[in-house]
C-alpha cells in the first residue's frame, strides 16, 4: 500500500506497475507525483521536480562566458 505524502489517503498503486519518470496523480487531493525509484517505491511532488529542472537550468545558462 502506497499512502500520499500530502493527504496519506491510499494510492492504490501497484508497485509493479509504475516506471521510473512516470507521473501519478492522488484522487484525494489532486496532488501530481513523480516516480523517483521503484524499489523501493518514493514519490516526489511535482512541484518540487519542477524546482529542480528550473534550478538546472539557470545553474547551465551562468556558465563561463569569456
Amino acid at each position: 500500500m502506497v499512502l500520499c505524502p500530502e493527504c496519506e489517503n491510499n494510492l492504490d498503486l501497484d508497485e509493479d506497475g509504475v516506471d521510473e519518470g512516470e507521473i501519478v496523480s492522488c484522487p484525494e487531493c489532486g496532488t501530481d507525483f513523480e516516480v523517483v525509484t521503484v524499489s523501493p517505491l518514493e514519490l516526489k511532488p511535482m512541484e518540487e521536480a519542477k524546482y529542480e529542472e528550473d534550478d538546472e537550468e539557470e545553474e547551465a545558462e551562468d556558465g563561463d562566458y569569456s
